[in-house]
């Protein structure tokens, strides 16, 4: 169930990117039983890590102070919409709820027409557009090779988890 402090939480950590170099104004907290067990904030150019999304840093600091990557029962508030990169972390980690504040389009419309040296600007629409596209569809240049091998040691790993 929504709770509105957790939210406020969530922008107060996006707002450390005004005075905090090399973070950026993405903030996230992960919450479980009525605590806060995950806190993040993008870290992108500090870390010289482009996955340092404010969710992905706060599904971290859960994952690890929780003691489990099984997420489960937790609810994820955002300051921003998360990207695919941040929604395929929180399927993962099976972040059972998201909360978030500004949306895409209000992010893409602010952060579209930063200069390139900012990392921005980023087409929100052709990223969306493009994750939901099988790997050969897509316009990143991709081709498949050794997929048996690959695929056998899958099947050979998961045989031993079952």
């Amino acid at each position: 169930m929504y709770d509105p402090a957790f939210m406020a939480r969530a922008i107060e950590i996006s707002a450390e990117a005004l005075t905090t170099p090399g973070t950026e104004p993405f903030g996230a907290v992960v919450v479980k039983d009525g605590r806060i067990v995950g806190e993040g904030i993008n870290r992108s150019v500090m870390n010289h890590d482009p996955t340092s999304h404010g969710e992905t840093e706060a599904i971290r600091d859960a994952a690890r102070n929780l003691g489990t990557v099984d997420l489960r029962g937790t609810a994820l508030y955002t300051s921003c919409e998360p990207c695919p990169l941040c929604v395929a972390a929180m399927m993962i980690a099976r972040v059972s709820e998201l909360y978030y504040a500004a949306d895409m389009g209000q992010a893409g419309a602010v952060l579209g027409d930063l200069p390139e040296t900012a990392r921005f600007p980023i087409d929100v629409d052709a990223m969306l557009a493009e994750c939901g596209k099988p790997a050969p569809d897509r316009s990143l240049h991709s081709a498949q090779f050794e997929a048996a091998p690959a695929a056998e040691i899958l099947a050979r790993w998961a045989a031993q988890v079952r």
